[in-house]
């Protein structure tokens, strides 16, 4: 049964200089997370770089990443497309490489109705026997899940066992946890909702900084757990700073990648046409690791 509590890394996914995938780079990155406590790994979701993916390729990276995890951690598969038959086929052919579940974006480039939201949905968790949770991502995809849609899916959908809200709005989590908090598990989806999130009656996060701060995320879950809620206040300022750099103030691949490669993980740059960030933007993301500890120097 997958257990849905705890810090996961929606993690990136390493390019060589050619823009092919490095899959030695990709195995290091695995170790290295496990290595710092994180609970789970969410590998092809948003800072995965999914949609920049080929079908082969993201089949690729969930093989190498289940293969070594070898069972430590549950890993998630991010999936999702415009197109409702794409997210099945991709979902029934990975089932069975030992994924835990599925991490599905909702429908994008075309803005939806509720109605085909809900369908969606139901269609997925129906033609695919795995745990599914839900993707609500208004930054990418322009619009938030809808209450009712959520709150329709879970009472309909035993196999809906989650949802990864990444809205940023405490009002929002209040109503997740009132409405459907007792049948699925809710996740804060960014950096700065850690804390507040937790305190609502969140389980856990997805969070796009636990690339760069690993550590500091299960740190700040472990404090709250154990009821030491000033150290994990004293955390979430930190890795509220951390987030407002890395993923509110630039292309988030780009200076998740920056802050990594500076801190000696091999990444890549994002695949072509996004960028590295420049060298100003480089030297303050250098500073901001200096600040919080993260980096030497």
């Amino acid at each position: 049964m997958l257990k849905l509590e705890g810090m996961f890394v929606p993690h990136v996914t390493p390019f060589k200089d050619d823009d092919e995938l490095d899959t030695e780079a990709l195995r290091d990155l695995v170790r290295y997370f496990i290595g710092s406590g994180l609970h789970g790994l969410v590998p092809l979701g948003s800072n995965g770089e999914f949609p920049n993916l080929s079908f082969e390729e993201r089949l690729e990276v969930l093989k190498v990443v289940v293969d070594e995890v070898n069972g430590k951690v549950p890993v998630i598969a991010g999936t999702g497309a415009p197109a409702t038959i794409e997210v099945i086929r991709f979902a029934r052919e990975v089932v069975d490489l030992g994924v835990d579940g599925f991490l599905v974006a909702p429908p994008f480039y075309f803005t939806p109705s509720d109605r085909e939201v809900f369908d969606y949905y139901s269609r997925i968790a129906s033609k695919v026997d795995a745990p599914i949770l839900l993707y609500s991502v208004p930054k990418f995809v322009g619009y938030h899940l809808s209450l009712d849609v959520v709150e329709k899916l879970v009472f309909e959908h035993s196999n809906i066992v989650g949802i990864k809200d990444s809205g940023g709005l405490v009002s929002r989590f209040s109503e997740l946890v009132r409405r459907v908090g007792t049948r699925i598990k809710i996740l804060a989806g960014t950096g700065d909702m850690i804390l507040p999130a937790l305190t609502l009656g969140a389980q856990g996060a997805i969070v796009a900084i636990a690339n760069v701060a690993p550590k500091q995320c299960v740190e700040l879950y472990e404090a709250f757990r154990s009821g030491n809620l000033e150290k994990a206040r004293e955390l979430q300022i930190r890795l509220n700073y951390l987030n407002e750099v890395i993923v509110r103030k630039y292309n988030q691949l780009s200076a998740i990648k920056t802050a990594m490669s500076l801190l000696g993980l091999r990444v890549g740059r994002p695949r072509h046409p996004y960028a590295p960030l420049g060298e100003k933007e480089t030297g303050e993301i250098s500073r901001v690791l200096r600040e919080l500890g993260l980096a030497k120097g």
